[in-house]
C-alpha cells in the first residue's frame, strides 16, 4: 500500500512539472533591449529587492547569437557605454532555453524561466533567480 501511495505521489509531482508551459521560440525576441534588475531570489529563500540601478543590461540577439553589456543611465535619458560585453549562444536544452557564455574568464550557462514584452526571469548557475523589468525612462520632474 506504501509503494502505491510513494507512486501515485510521483506521478502527480511530475504531471505537475511537466505541465509547465515552455518558451516559444518566437518569444526570445522579447530579449532584445533593455533590462533592469528588479530582484533576486537566492536559494536559501532570502530576497534581494533593487530600488535604484546604477547599471541596466542591454541584450541584442540575432539568429541566436547574442551580446549582453552594462549600459548606465545618464540624466539627459541617454546611455553611458563602454565597449565590454559578454557574448552568448542560445541553446534548447530539454525543452528549456539556455543561455550560454565563454569568455576568457570561464563559461556558464543561464536558463530562462519566463519572458514576456516587459518581465524576464532568469536562473543563475548557482541557484538563484533574477527578476528583471523594462527599465522606465528617467525624468526630472
Amino acid at each position: 500500500m506504501k509503494l502505491l501511495i510513494k507512486s501515485a505521489f510521483l506521478f502527480v509531482c511530475l504531471g505537475v512539472v511537466s505541465c509547465k508551459d515552455s518558451i516559444p521560440e518566437s518569444d526570445l525576441a522579447y530579449l532584445n533591449g533593455y533590462w533592469e534588475i528588479e530582484k533576486v531570489e537566492l536559494p536559501d529563500g532570502d530576497k534581494k529587492e533593487y530600488k535604484v540601478n546604477e547599471s541596466i543590461d542591454f541584450i541584442q540577439v540575432k539568429s541566436r547569437n547574442g551580446i549582453r553589456k552594462k549600459v548606465y543611465p545618464q540624466i539627459d535619458g541617454r546611455y553611458l557605454v563602454n565597449e565590454v560585453q559578454e557574448r552568448f549562444t542560445i541553446a534548447d536544452s530539454a525543452g528549456t532555453w539556455l543561455l550560454r557564455y565563454e569568455t576568457r574568464y570561464g563559461k556558464w550557462s543561464e536558463k530562462i524561466i519566463a519572458i514576456d514584452s516587459s518581465s524576464l526571469e532568469i536562473a543563475g548557475a548557482a541557484g538563484a533567480i533574477y527578476f528583471y523589468k523594462r527599465p522606465q525612462p528617467f525624468s526630472i520632474k
